[in-house]
């Protein structure tokens, strides 16, 4: 964003501040960050960037919520929206899912900066990017190369290699089946001083070797046309790696598309996020200085600063610009991209996945029209045709007409892990063809919008389209919902609830209380089980897996042989939905429940848990926005 020296930011010249949240491990609290941003509010910052996340979340997140009130005092929020695409719809991340908080998608960049290597005497010149948790590659010296496979091996390396058959030698293995780390620890173990890695689909990317050992040789990655031709080389003769110094720009066969990491909408409350996408794949950036000054990687944490840099040239060019009103500016003037899947068919991506389109920096700060609102949330089709009212503020010095139309883009089937893709039936009817908006005024129109009628269960979207008559800058304000009945959606599924007990928590230091936060490993008991509490591994564990977010989830205990209640054991809002299709959460019950500020320890006895979920946006007397599932019994008894 801000940086002035070999690279180049957004906003160059301006005033920086860093504010540190993480420790040691990488990671952080809503806490911390909450104390960060009280800081910058402090310090006059104009605009904050969080390049950061909790996934699956609720706009009700802490972070989100206090976005939005940084931006109620005059701070403009940007935030990444997540890198969770591949799992699935609704993957989202807060605090990007604040209601005015802007979310970051990322689009892959079109060219890429890379580090070169050559090899002889093929005399090929190859960019490359080091993976992360490897060492990174030198600058000079040279290695014989070896390959374990061809371009149609599908699981190159995933077995391991014969012992010191690699010894001293970059070898080039293809990726596919198994995991980076996998590939590169066999490599290691034959005794290879460096591993190439070439794509099995067309594009760039840089692979994480993150794991247990520890990858000790570097780790680069490659293309795939670039992996083949170094393939082809070796096959001719014997070939020599050399590592160089300097750097090259490559063309991205996947540049303008949005990133394959970049998370899904929309927000749990159908609110439409992300709001806006920027360059986020492959992007050389600062670093720091032990690992080299200046690297190339990709996420929406790095598509988040391009945009918050675009914010901050837009407060330097109309200082007077209100923080609530950068997001709108910024959404009318982006420009919608094509379907990753297959952009030459020209289907516009997904709205709930590209949001506004790719940011357009000039756009936003020549932009003379104001379209607000900026966005439209439909919420779901079962309410019928939707119309809004779409004002026009001209601060040009001419009147401007703007022809009407719309565009639709591509919608989502109802699956959330794994998302498919149709055409759209979604229409949208003006009140008139066509608005004069005079110089220095405003005018309004009326849309009504028809929603898509398929897939049931799936999510729609479209762009409302101003062309001004003559020539010149089109704006957009993009639309989605959700086809169908929301509440239908179930909840429980892959057969859970369970009853368990948990068998193993790794590594063993990550147990603290009832609470694996490592890797917990829990056996079932669908007729019931005797728990006597003593410890995390003699306690009952509810394993519930969340299909989709929940309003509420709550656990009550009831006497398994009267039906007295007991109270609840746990009752939590806005809850995550889980990660993937087979993940699941896992709730102790530590003997103990409460009914408002009393807490009461239930004596020894035959229970049932009862676990309750309203869905999300369900209405709390509605029993049919409900799913519930009663435990087996649970026996209690002390020692």
């Amino acid at each position: 964003m801000g940086a002035n020296g070999a690279v180049k930011g957004v906003a160059p010249a301006v005033s920086f501040g860093a504010y540190r949240v993480f420790g040691c491990e990488g990671s952080t609290t809503a806490d911390i960050m909450l104390a960060a941003m009280e800081r910058a509010l402090s310090d006059g910052m104009h605009v904050l960037n969080m390049s950061i996340g909790s996934a699956f979340q609720w706009p009700q997140y802490p972070t989100a919520q206090a976005s939005d009130r940084l931006v109620n005092k005059g701070v403009v929020v940007v935030a990444s929206i997540g890198n969770s695409g591949a799992n699935g719809l609704y993957s989202a991340s807060a605090p990007g899912l604040g209601a005015k908080v802007i979310g970051v998608a990322s689009f892959d960049n079109s060219h890429v900066s890379l580090s070169t290597f050559t090899v002889t005497p093929a005399n090929l010149t190859v960019g490359y990017a080091n993976a992360t948790a490897a060492p990174p590659a030198p600058t000079s010296g040279s290695l014989p190369l070896a390959k374990t496979g061809t371009p149609a091996t599908a699981n190159d390396a995933c077995s391991p290699l014969p012992a010191g058959s690699l010894s001293g030698k970059a070898v080039l293995i293809r990726r596919g089946t198994c995991t980076f780390h996998v590939k590169a620890l066999n490599a290691q173990n034959a005794g290879a001083a460096a591993v190439v890695l070439y794509n099995n689909a067309p594009g760039r990317f840089i692979p994480t070797v993150a794991g247990t050992p520890a990858i000790t040789i570097p780790v680069v990655a490659v293309s795939d046309t670039e992996g083949v031709a170094i393939n082809n080389a070796i096959n001719l003769g014997p070939q020599t790696l050399n590592w160089t110094d300097q750097f090259g720009s490559f063309p991205n066969p996947t540049g303008g598309l949005i990133s394959s990491f970049s998370s899904y909408g929309l927000s749990p409350d159908l609110s439409l996020k992300p709001d806006i996408g920027a360059p986020g794949g492959l992007i050389r950036s600062t670093y720091p200085l032990e690992r080299g000054a200046y690297a190339t990687i990709s996420g929406t944490s790095m598509a988040s600063p391009h945009v918050a840099g675009a914010a901050a040239l837009l407060l330097e060019a109309r200082p007077n610009t209100p923080s609530q009103a950068v997001r709108g500016i910024l959404q009318n003037s982006a420009v919608p991209k094509a379907w990753w899947g297959n952009p030459a068919l020209g289907f516009l991506d997904n709205v709930h996945r590209q949001g506004a389109g790719m940011l357009d920096v000039a756009g936003a700060i020549l932009s003379t029209t104001k379209i607000e609102p900026a966005k439209l949330s439909l919420g779901e089709s079962q309410s019928g045709p939707a119309t809004r009212t779409l004002t026009l503020e001209n601060n040009g010095p001419s009147a401007v007409t703007y022809d009407l139309s719309f565009a639709n883009a591509l919608s989502t089937g109802p699956n959330t892990f794994s998302p498919s893709f149709h055409l759209s039936n979604a229409s949208v009817v003006f009140g008139a063809p066509s608005v004069t908006v005079p110089a220095g005024g405003t005018a309004s129109v009326s849309v009504t919008i028809h929603p898509a009628t398929a897939p049931v269960g799936g999510q729609y979207g479209g762009y409302v389209v101003f062309t001004p008559q003559g020539g010149g800058q089109a704006y957009r304000v993009p639309f989605a919902g959700y086809i169908g009945d929301y509440q239908a959606r179930q909840v429980f599924t892959g057969g859970f609830p369970f009853l368990g007990k948990l068998v193993s928590c790794t590594p063993a230091s990550l147990l603290r209380g009832n609470d694996c936060f490592g890797t917990g490993s829990y056996s079932v008991f669908p007729a019931g089980a005797t728990y006597t509490l003593t410890d995390a591994f003699n306690t009952p564990y509810v394993l519930v897996h969340l299909d989709h977010q929940v309003r509420r989830l709550r656990m009550e205990v009831f006497d398994a042989n009267t039906g007295k209640a007991w109270h609840r054991a746990l009752d939590q809002e806005y809850v995550a939905r889980n990660s993937t299709a087979t993940s699941f959460f896992a709730y102790p019950w530590d003997g103990r429940t409460a009914a408002g500020n009393k807490t009461y320890t239930v004596p020894d006895g035959s229970y049932v848990v009862k676990v309750s979920v309203l869905k999300a946006l369900g209405d709390d007397n509605n029993p049919a926005h409900w799913e519930s599932w009663t435990s087996p019994v649970i026996t209690i008894d002390r020692p």
